[in-house]
């Protein structure tokens, strides 16, 4: 089974970059209404952020996650080596995390970036201090490509480990979520003397360097190499063309002072530093950073995904593939440096001079108990699994974390315990020698806890798994109990969402990369769909009238070849399509590409590839409606099955024959680009919502109440990017409304229940999640509840304290 890449560029918005370095949104004390002048815009130079799940807000709101356990790639793991227990995690568009030692639970840290700056989501590096546990460090950046991400990267730092942070920009971008972003660490901190902090910045910026807790930073001028290596320099979208730069920092702490309590301490004196350069991967300073040179005798010819200082015994470890990564990476080594002489012995598992070589190498630690002891997985081994090697001797012999059998059976020295996150199957009954589920892919973390041998954690690109019995493995029959350590750690791009009116889940949804989820339970791993399973949802919708019948599209994952799905059961089971449009190249481009008529007889789809299609038998045929734009939006009517909406291009459709053909209504003033989404209201025909537009153009939420022959815009309402509908205050026979918005000024979640003539901003600065403009919906059934779909930190539910 090949997952597919966790490449999710955010969209495609002109947003202002933050360039300051204040922090966050504008801070409003109190619950505001904004029906008049907004308040001044105040901003500030710290936020709070790693607030439990359960916290209440300033709003009056309570925010947590409707957890699917996981979700995305944990590119980095890194724990402190001064204090027991202190881990965090990094991911590349889902912000960062701090291990609870007492619930096992990872919590948020920077759920405070807003909507401006939210590609500070995608962390390329952690770092954490070991003169200073309190301290720790992050350098964020989602893309380099500036027309994906226009903000620039920074070093976020903080003093109460990661409960409040402070900003400083940076002159360049860092591609938290672009090639390569499994290899490092990038941040790293001087272990003696803590105030020298470390960056290597991609884009050929070089090698970075802050004598003041990270506060500001200069370039290493005296660095020779700022790296050479491109994935693919013909890529003009820029994400595969960009120069991986300079890559990990490394300290060999014998070689300075870190004096008493922090005062006296002299900076290390002899530091390594790794480079995307196939000729030159490492360079050595032994004057803290004043000369380097490039240590000689070095093995050439692949990129150094990652490097461990054994500061013990004087060896330095690489583990080096031949690409980028994460998703590839086909041949490599595993190197062994004396220090002392520099001396390099090739230790690979398997050597890339064997005949039998298939993958680089990554996911490299070592036994801080037992130095002589290592690890080093596969950086991509996509059959039958990945591998991971063990040795307890240096490097001079390896185990495997499975050996082969009589083909196609394996030996494994391992279990798996999936049960916190069922969905890791993916519905999968492969025939051996694969398995369900996999080892891990897309493994460039593994650490083994410093403090106890037993314990090792490392990422994939869905979930984090764990052992607490790790040196089993060099017992003779022993096994090691692995399973899911990802509660709390919550990384999907999500997509649309649903609440139906009645039925046993209040929550569905469709989610990139790993399909989507009825939600029964928030506080648990949610039931994933299946028959077909997706690898990616883009829409999903329900029949207002017959809330059982729901509809979703996507991309097809494993053996099923087909985007459409029907269930008459509220998403517990599904039947997959019969027939599939003309043409069709793939589900559509987001939310609005599927709907289904109020009493659900009849279903539209504008599938990518293929003419805007209607089917009256669930899919099992097809028919090109008429009249409408390939690719244009969709909605349905709430009330009247003959009533179907579309969108496209500026201009507003509208059915009165069950989807069969269409007609424009000569709505006018509507934006003609840029993120557009639109619902229609339940329980009031013709009643219609629209959010959308674009930074510098016509950007706005309006309302129609004539089944868009005309729209109104909403006064006050600045930027409009998605709204949904719940249960109607108490009270109000009009359904309460909420928005992802900026409104007076201000941006953030907002609720109105009058229709819009007021709003409420029902987050606070604390909550804001990055970029919500993919999709967001009421609860019919609970007054002042909303779901919200991030780019990266999951679905969030916000209830009424």
């Amino acid at each position: 089974m090949s997952m597919p890449p966790d490449h999710r560029p955010a969209p495609r918005l002109s947003r202002r970059a933050l360039l300051s370095g204040a922090v966050g949104a504008a801070a409003l004390a109190g619950a505001v209404t904004l029906s008049g002048p907004a308040a001044a815009a105040t901003p500030t130079a710290e936020q709070s952020a790693g607030v439990a799940n359960s916290a209440s807000s300033a709003r009056g709101y309570r925010w947590r996650n409707a957890e699917i356990v996981g979700g995305g790639f944990v590119p980095g793991i890194v724990f402190n080596r001064a204090e027991r227990g202190l881990v965090y995690a990094r991911t590349d568009i889902g912000g960062a995390y701090r291990l609870d030692p007492a619930t096992g639970r990872w919590v948020p840290l920077l759920d405070w970036v807003g909507w401006d700056e939210w590609g500070h989501t995608g962390v390329i590096s952690l770092a954490t201090d070991e003169r200073d546990p309190d301290r720790v460090y992050a350098a964020v950046g989602t893309y380099t490509n500036p027309d994906w991400d226009p903000s620039l990267g920074a070093v976020l730092r903080s003093t109460d480990r990661g409960r409040t942070w402070r900003t400083t920009p940076l002159p360049f971008r860092l591609g938290g979520n672009m090639p390569g972003r499994g290899i490092g660490e990038r941040l790293a901190v001087d272990p003696n003397r803590n105030s020298v902090l470390y960056l290597g910045a991609r884009g050929g910026h070089g090698l970075w360097r802050s004598a003041d807790h990270g506060e500001t930073w200069a370039q290493v001028t005296s660095f020779p190499n700022a790296g050479t290596f491109v994935p693919d320099p013909s890529d003009a979208s820029g994400y595969n063309s960009d120069n991986l730069g300079v890559l990990q920092p490394l300290f060999d702490r014998r070689t300075g002072g870190a004096g008493r309590l922090g005062r006296g301490a002299t900076a290390t004196q002899t530091l390594y530093v790794t480079v995307a350069d196939p000729d030159n991967i490492l360079y050595r300073s032994r004057d803290a950073g004043q000369t380097w040179q490039r240590v000689p005798g070095q093995p050439t010819g692949y990129l150094p995904h990652k490097a461990v200082l054994d500061d013990r015994n004087g060896f330095l470890y690489l583990a080096t593939s031949n690409t980028a990564g994460p998703y590839d990476g086909s041949k490599g080594d595993v190197w062994k440096l004396d220090t002392a002489t520099d001396t390099w012995t090739r230790i690979s598992p398997v050597p890339s001079t064997s005949g039998d070589d298939a993958f680089g190498y990554s996911g490299l630690s070592i036994d801080r108990q037992n130095p002589s002891t290592l690890m080093v997985a596969t950086q991509i081994s996509w059959w039958p699994d990945i591998v991971i090697y063990r040795s307890t001797d240096g490097g001079s012999s390896w185990t495997r974390a499975w050996d082969w059998g009589a083909y196609p059976q394996r030996s494994l020295r391992y279990d798996m315990d999936i049960s916190a996150a069922p969905w890791l199957d993916f519905n999968q009954s492969p025939a051996l020698p694969e398995l369900s589920p996999k080892l891990g892919w897309m493994t460039e973390a593994l650490e083994i806890d410093p403090f106890d041998s037993d314990r090792v954690l490392y990422g994939t690109g869905a979930t984090v798994y764990g052992s607490d019995n790790l040196t089993d493995w060099d017992k003779p029959g022993g096994t090691v109990h692995l399973s899911v350590r990802a509660q709390g750690l919550e990384e999907t791009a999500v997509l649309s969402l649903i609440s139906p009116p009645t039925g046993d889940a209040h929550l569905l949804s469709a989610v990139g990369d790993i399909g989507g989820f009825r939600h029964l339970d928030f506080g648990a791993s949610a039931m994933a769909y299946d028959t077909p399973t997706f690898g990616t949802t883009i829409a999903i919708d329900f029949a207002e009238l017959a809330p059982l019948t729901v509809v979703r599209v996507g991309s097809p994952s494993g053996s099923w070849t087909q985007h459409f799905a029907i269930s008459s059961d509220g998403g517990v089971s599904w039947r997959p399509s019969g027939t599939e449009p003309t043409g069709l190249t793939g589900p559509g481009s987001d939310e609005n590409a599927i709907a289904v008529s109020a009493d659900g007889s009849q279903v539209l789809w504008a599938p990518g590839g293929a003419a805007v299609s209607r089917t009256a038998d669930g899919g099992q045929t097809w028919t090109a409606v008429a009249g409408l734009p390939a690719g244009a939006s969709l909605r349905a009517d709430r009330v009247d099955p003959s009533l179907f909406y579309a969108f496209s291009g500026g201009v507003f459709y509208r059915s009165t024959d069950g989807g069969r053909s269409f007609a424009a209504t000569g709505a006018a003033g509507l934006p003609g680009t840029g993120n557009v989404r639109f619902k229609a209201v339940p329980g009031r025909r013709g009643d219609v919502w629209f959010a959308g537009g674009k930074a510098g153009g016509v950007y706005g939420l309006w309302r129609s109440t004539d089944a868009g022959d005309s729209f109104v815009r909403l006064p006050g309402v600045d930027e409009g990017d998605v709204v949904g509908f719940g249960m109607a205050a108490p009270g109000s026979s009009y359904p309460a409304v909420y928005t992802s918005a900026r409104i007076r000024g201000v941006r953030g979640l907002f609720r109105s229940d009058d229709a819009g003539r007021h709003w409420v901003r029902i987050n606070d600065d604390r909550h804001q999640y990055g970029w919500t403009g993919s999709t967001l919906t009421g609860d019919p059934r609970v007054h002042g509840r909303v779901y919200v779909g991030t780019n990266g930190r999951g679905i969030i539910v916000g209830d009424l304290a």
